[in-house]
C-alpha cells in the first residue's frame, strides 16, 4: 500500500482538472492505496518572500496553509498534481505552492513517483509542455523522484465538456496502476 497525495490546484470546485484528480484518486483507492486529495480551493497560500528561512527551519516562516501541505507531501510515496493550463502554463496557484515547498529541499522526503494531470481549452500536443517542464524543474531538486506519468485532456472549457470524456477513465486507470 502506498500513501498517495493528489493536489488539485484549480480554484474552481468541480473543474475539469479537479475531475481528473478525483478519478486518479478513485483509481488509486481501488488499487488499495491510502489516498488524500488536497484541493487548493479556500487555502491561504501566500507568495514566497525569498528569505530562505525555510532552509534553516525546515518549514516556511509564513503562517498559512503551506506547512500543513508540505508535511503531507514529505510523507507521501506518490504525488499527483492536477492543474488547468492557463496561457500554456500551469496555474499560478500551483506555481506558488511549488515555490513555497522550498522548505522540503534539505529534508528527507518519501515520494518517488510524481504524476501530472492537465486540462486546457486548447487541444494541441504541445499545450501541456511548459507545465511539464516547470514541474520537472521541481522534481529535479528531489533526485530520488521522477515524473512517472502525465495525462493531458485538451479541448475542454466548460466542466460539462469533460463528462463522459475517455480521459476520465484514463485518469482512473493511471491511479489504479499504483
Amino acid at each position: 500500500m502506498k500513501k498517495v497525495i493528489v493536489i488539485s490546484t484549480s480554484l474552481r470546485r468541480g473543474s475539469n482538472s479537479d475531475m481528473l484528480a478525483d478519478q486518479f484518486a478513485e483509481g488509486a483507492k481501488a488499487a488499495g492505496n491510502e489516498v488524500e486529495k488536497i484541493s487548493l480551493v479556500g487555502k491561504n497560500i501566500q507568495f514566497c518572500k525569498g528569505c530562505f528561512g525555510c532552509q534553516k527551519l525546515g518549514r516556511c516562516v509564513i503562517n498559512d496553509d503551506v506547512n500543513a501541505i508540505m508535511a503531507k507531501v514529505l510523507k507521501a510515496d506518490v504525488i499527483c498534481w492536477a492543474t488547468p493550463i492557463y496561457y500554456y502554463e500551469m496555474s499560478g496557484q500551483m506555481k506558488t505552492l511549488i515555490d513555497r515547498l522550498n522548505g522540503m529541499y534539505e529534508q528527507d522526503y518519501q515520494f518517488r513517483d510524481v504524476y501530472l494531470l492537465t486540462t486546457a481549452a486548447e487541444n494541441e500536443a504541445e499545450t501541456p509542455k511548459r507545465a511539464e517542464a516547470g514541474l520537472t524543474g521541481w522534481i529535479d531538486c528531489y533526485p530520488k523522484s521522477r515524473l512517472a506519468g502525465t495525462l493531458f485532456c485538451g479541448g475542454v472549457n466548460d466542466p460539462r465538456e469533460i463528462e463522459g470524456n475517455p480521459k476520465l477513465h484514463v485518469a482512473y486507470e493511471l491511479g489504479k496502476r499504483l
